[in-house]
């Protein structure tokens, strides 16, 4: 079919493929190497390898700084194609070299075929991107306003980032990784510029940069509140979508990718011009000598390029019907994820591009996990979430990936995307099930009791068939994507005026209860009990087995002033407020965290590796998981199905199943947690003999400035004790009876 007047061949016509500009003459670039993909520098010059399937010419674009401000490009033809890979060598050209890729083909859109050689396109493995995206009509491969068969025919170039070549000397010989087990971690979400952009003790220049994040001032406090892991929100190189730069926003979350291998720019304190990935190495290596792995929240299942009315900058004119799903004969997007398109990882070359941008995070970058956002979509055979995927068997048989922390979102928006308890092994979910179960508890929602406990052990319901461990449970009750703690004890309904979208994005199934008045107060009675609740939902949290993710703030009690859907809110809504560590309102919640996290690292019947069985593991125990009333008795079959505000958790640290590393039998403290829902106070009798003699409190969540505060005497087994209203209490056992001797 002959190309439509205004198509990319019309347009390519007057700059014929292989026609090139230095000091005017024509020049041609050395055949090169197909592999690696990317710009590889060797010393003396660059080799760039490009697949563009389908492309029928590809220029690489050299630019240089002109003496009028302005960038001279250099266009020079890569003649040399195999296996669809288009490559070439340049001599001279070296590290800080600005570039991009034009590619020449058919614009046919009904197809799928949406090449435009006046689009500048990013390197899909460029290490380092330099450039804002600006929003001008000549970034859309189509004219704007009408149909899209016509390609539009402007250059981007002016308002597009460049690719940056990156010498890739990295040296991790004396990095120590933490190598944290599963069942001992810690996870801190946070993100790389809201924790530091406030934060007093960095220097000003370095706030909200990975050189911020591995300054002594951040990391000490990670270091206080004892987490083992930070999930930073994504650090991929992402664009902001047009609604938002027309609204002079952005895109402050970053789940918008366009560079899977480039440390995104703007957290950069060194520049643009590959100081950026030295300077996320030198974070990494900081935080692994504090004992701190890194994990990366990744965003494989679509890219910053939205849908068919979106902007061209990489994959759209590279190969646009081999890089995305299509549907309608190829002219829109199947869209798997609410972004306007589905990377399609059935493609061979984009499961290699996915694969090889996560081994180079791990082996180049130093990282030591991924939390994989709406992974669902990656796990997505033609149409169905299938367990045999080609990305999951892949991502199973790496022998650098399947090492590493792999946690999945199990969700996406699509038919059966919702994937809870469906991954295999290997992988960690996201258990929103969990976040659910607690909130609706404390908020006074009863949920099933059977629900809760299953929550509260591990979700063996959801993990136990298919071979996983407890810690297959990524125990949440906030993330980035919902109100904060704070928040869920002062909102009950969202309140995200100042995203624009007069408040109609974010969920409106929040769980959350403001305790009696919607918003900040100055009642004393009504914060008492706020920070009650935000006490018995971080207790519950870190005392739960399964693996706990806490989200930065939370534990300085950050508020969101009732948004819940942040996105766009690169300012002090989403900034932590480094000021509350001197607030006596919310220090003693720092205070609780912190002691409750190393309770909980300290004793392995807190970090159980195994799921409970409900018997005894040895000859001389009971059980190592028991349920009671508050008559202290054990729960009965018709006690599972009634709905109750109280609950007790009984954790026996003598029979804990799983072994030490040589086969010894670990042996520790038992534990009786009381999760106390109702508003009224209520008496417990705690359980005597043969469980306990007596018991000492650990915690009681009653108590407003020190929850933890020794207490001098130990209560006898068979004592009621008062629990407050909405509260929560921790016991340890003392001189079971039962004990061997």
């Amino acid at each position: 079919m002959p190309s439509p007047p205004g198509s990319a061949a019309a347009v390519s016509a007057s700059a014929p493929p292989g026609r090139a500009y230095a000091n005017g003459r024509a020049e041609q670039p050395w055949p090169g190497r197909r592999l690696p993909l990317g710009a590889r520098y060797d010393g003396a010059g660059t080799n760039f390898a490009l697949w563009a399937g389908g492309a029928e010419a590809v220029e690489l674009c050299l630019f240089e700084d002109a003496p009028d401000g302005s960038l001279r490009e250099t266009r020079l033809p890569l003649a040399d194609q195999t296996f669809h890979v288009w490559h070439g060598y340049v001599p001279g050209v070296g590290p800080g070299q600005r570039y991009g890729f034009r590619v020449h083909g058919p614009w046919e859109p009904w197809r799928g075929a949406r090449w435009n050689p006046a689009k500048l396109l990013l390197d899909p493995y460029a290490r380092a991107v330099d450039g804002l995206f600006v929003l001008d009509d000549a970034v859309y491969g189509h004219t704007r306003g009408g149909p899209d068969d016509i390609a539009d025919p402007r250059d981007s170039a002016p308002f597009v980032p460049k690719s940056v070549v990156v010498h890739e000397d990295s040296d991790w010989s004396d990095d120590r990784r933490p190598k944290i087990p599963w069942a001992e971690t810690v996870i801190y979400e946070m993100h790389v510029k809201g924790f530091t952009a406030r934060h007093p003790g960095i220097p000003e220049h370095l706030r909200g940069t990975y050189a911020g994040l591995a300054h002594p001032a951040a990391i000490d406090h990670l270091v206080r509140l004892g987490v083992t892991a930070v999930e930073l929100l994504p650090v991929h190189q992402f664009v902001s979508e047009e609604h938002l730069l027309r609204a002079h926003g952005s895109n402050y979350w970053g789940y918008n990718s366009i560079g899977y291998f480039a440390p995104h720019a703007g957290y950069s304190a060194s520049g643009g011009r590959g100081g950026q990935v030295h300077e996320f190495r030198h974070m990494v290596h900081a935080l692994h000598e504090a004992g701190i792995e890194v994990i990366l929240d990744v965003v494989y299942n679509h890219t910053g390029e939205g849908g068919p009315g979106g902007p061209t900058l990489c994959f759209r004119g590279i190969d646009n019907a081999g890089y995305y799903r299509l549907r309608d004969g190829g002219r829109n997007y199947t869209d798997y994820t609410g972004c306007g398109n589905t990377l399609n990882v059935v493609q061979p070359q984009v499961l290699q591009l996915i694969t090889d941008s996560l081994r180079y995070w791990v082996t180049e970058m130093g990282v030591d996990g991924f939390r994989f956002d709406l992974a669902a979509a990656l796990a997505r055979s033609m149409h169905d979430v299938d367990k045999l995927s080609s990305f999951l068997t892949v991502i199973g048989q790496d022998p650098v990936l399947s090492r590493v922390k792999l946690i999945a979102e199990p969700w996406d928006i699509g038919e059966g995307g919702y994937q809870v308890g469906e991954f295999p092994p290997l992988w960690t979910e996201w258990n929103d099930k969990y976040r659910d179960t607690v909130r609706d508890f404390w908020r006074g929602a009863r949920p099933d009791v059977r629900d809760l406990a299953y929550r509260l052990s591990g979700s063996s319901d959801l993990y136990q068939d298919d071979g996983r461990h407890p810690y297959a449970s990524i125990n949440f009750v906030t993330a980035h994507d919902g109100f904060t703690l704070r928040d869920l004890a002062s909102y009950e309904r969202k309140h995200n005026e100042a995203n624009g979208e007069d408040n109609r994005d974010g969920t409106n199934d929040n769980r959350s209860w403001n305790c009696g008045y919607e918003g900040e107060t100055t009642d004393p009675a009504v914060n008492l009990l706020r920070r009650r609740q935000l006490r018995n939902m971080v207790t519950t949290l870190l005392l739960s087995t399964g693996v706990p993710m806490l989200v930065a703030g939370d534990e300085m009690g950050r508020t969101q002033r009732g948004n819940n859907n942040a996105y766009c809110q690169d300012n002090e809504i989403s900034w932590m407020d480094w000021s509350a560590l001197d607030d006596p309102q919310w220090r003693p919640l720092l205070d609780l965290t912190s002691r409750l996290i190393r309770l909980r690292r300290s004793h392995p019947v807190l970090c159980r590796r195994a799921f409970f069985s409900g018997r005894p593991s040895f000859p001389d125990g009971l059980r190592d998981l028991a349920w009671f009333t508050p008559t202290g008795r054990e729960m009965t079959e018709k006690d599972w199905f009634s709905p109750t505000a109280t609950l007790g958790m009984y954790l026996s640290g003598l029979d804990i199943r799983q072994r030490g590393p040589r086969g010894e039998r670990i042996m520790d403290d038992s534990f009786l947690l009381i999760l106390h829902a109702s508003s009224q106070p209520m008496r417990f009798m705690l359980p005597g003999e043969p469980w306990a003699h007596s018991y000492e409190i650990v915690l009681d969540t009653a108590l407003d400035t020190d929850p933890m505060a020794r207490f001098n005497e130990p209560v006898p087994g068979g004592t009621a004790l008062t629990l407050t209203g909405r509260s929560a209490m921790l016991l340890r056992v003392e001189h079971a009876v039962w004990a061997p001797t």
